[in-house]
């Protein structure tokens, strides 16, 4: 099998020397490049498979980087980013970044996005009449519009199931509250983050066993929500 192909872009050699190490040390073929243009550059010869994305980056930023990529590619393109950068990690995920890990992480968080984001580019999309979304207890048959809980359904009101249908579309990825406000209630919608946030809450009474404590649907401050897919681990 061939090792999936991951460019890491960053001007900072030490975090690239180390994301390096172990990518190649779980199997991964690993490039890398130094600024935007290089980037694009090393994009368009090698196509990889997954782009490890920082924000600030000399010569062409890393916005202008993902509008370049997402122009000709759906290849799934994981931010780095500072801590505390919240208005960049939301625009760059508006852009179409797939997710983003917030600078330092862990090496277990890398590989568990990194592993996250390429089964979702591999996947297939569901055939017609089989599209059912199942994690943990929770089971979302797109096609009957049937939710269940522990096998019990839940009634959700329409603006709800198009809110759990909108995040199930993008299960254990990011989704700002500016996507979700665009899927669910119209292209005009934008900036009523409130609205969000009460159908969230009333969402999670019909989902989860503790709204408090949530299992399935995640907040990311700042940012938006992530609703966890089978086999995931809640992140924090």
């Amino acid at each position: 099998m061939t090792a999936a192909r991951i460019l890491v872009v960053d001007d900072e050699p030490a975090i690239v020397s180390a994301i390096r190490t172990n990518l190649e040390g779980h199997g991964f073929s690993v490039d890398a490049a130094a600024d935007g243009r290089e980037a694009l550059d090393r994009f368009e010869r090698h196509r990889p498979d997954l782009v490890l994305l920082d924000l600030n980056l000399p010569l062409v930023d890393g916005m202008d980087v993902i509008r370049s990529i997402r122009r000709e590619a759906r290849t799934p393109i994981v931010v780095l980013s500072v801590r505390g950068a919240e208005r960049d990690k939301v625009a760059a995920l508006d852009l179409g970044a797939d997710d983003y890990l917030t600078k330092p992480f862990g090496v277990d968080e890398l590989l568990a996005r990194v592993r996250v984001a390429l089964r979702h580019a591999a996947a297939s999309p569901p055939a017609a009449g089989g599209s059912v979304f199942a994690t943990g207890d929770l089971r979302v048959d797109l096609d009957r519009r049937l939710v269940t809980l522990q096998a019990r359904p839940v009634h959700l009101t329409p603006t709800e199931y198009e809110l759990l249908r909108a995040l199930v579309s993008r299960s254990d990825r990011v989704v700002t509250d500016r996507m979700l406000l665009q899927q669910v209630w119209g292209p005009e919608y934008g900036d009523e983050s409130h609205y969000l946030h009460v159908y969230v809450a009333r969402l999670r009474r019909k989902i989860e066993r503790d709204p408090q404590s949530p299992r399935y649907l995640l907040t990311e401050p700042g940012v938006g929500y992530r609703l966890v897919g089978e086999g995931s681990t809640p992140t924090r």
